[in-house]
């Protein structure tokens, strides 16, 4: 059953954890290569275009959230209106999926950005991620279309206000 999230800011504590989570099968089948994924995620712990965020429940710490300027990176989404965000997340704990939590923290989170005056909100997940896909829809988001990212083919979707 999903419940409150906090989204607490990420820190060189977390690390630990984060290499541990990517290093998990279910993390692993979408995020891909661990080392290669952790050395991106450790390395934008400082960059001022991404902001990345630890998610919890009362229970504990159980996912991983990064929210970034879209106009700072090169990612091929096409033209977006200023100061829209992209966001990429996944669930650590392996005993928080199928609960609903996805959708329900994707919200909470999206919900917070815009009612702080952001645009829109893009992410982009592999097509065949049905799973992803399906707690985007279930959190507002729309299925745009098609994209060519530097990660390959992706889903482009889309939340406003």
């Amino acid at each position: 059953m999903a419940g409150p999230y906090r989204f607490r800011p990420m820190t060189a504590a977390d690390l630990p954890q984060i290499r541990r989570w990517l290093a998990l099968p279910h993390v692993r089948e979408w995020w891909g290569d661990p080392a290669e994924q952790y050395a991106l995620v450790s390395g934008d712990l400082d960059a001022p275009a991404i902001d990345q965020f630890i998610v919890a429940t009362p229970g504990g710490d159980f996912g991983y959230i990064q929210c970034y300027d879209v106009t700072a990176w090169d990612s091929g989404f096409g033209g977006q209106p200023e100061g829209t965000r992209g966001i990429d997340l996944f669930i650590g704990e392996p005993g928080m999926i199928a609960h609903g939590h996805g959708a329900a923290l994707i919200r909470t989170f999206v919900d917070e950005r815009l009612a702080q005056a952001t645009p829109r909100v893009i992410t982009d997940p592999d097509p065949a991620n049905a799973r992803a896909v399906r707690a985007y829809e279930k959190a507002g988001f729309r299925k745009a279309h098609m994209v060519d990212t530097p990660d390959g083919a992706a889903l482009l979707m889309i939340r406003e206000t």
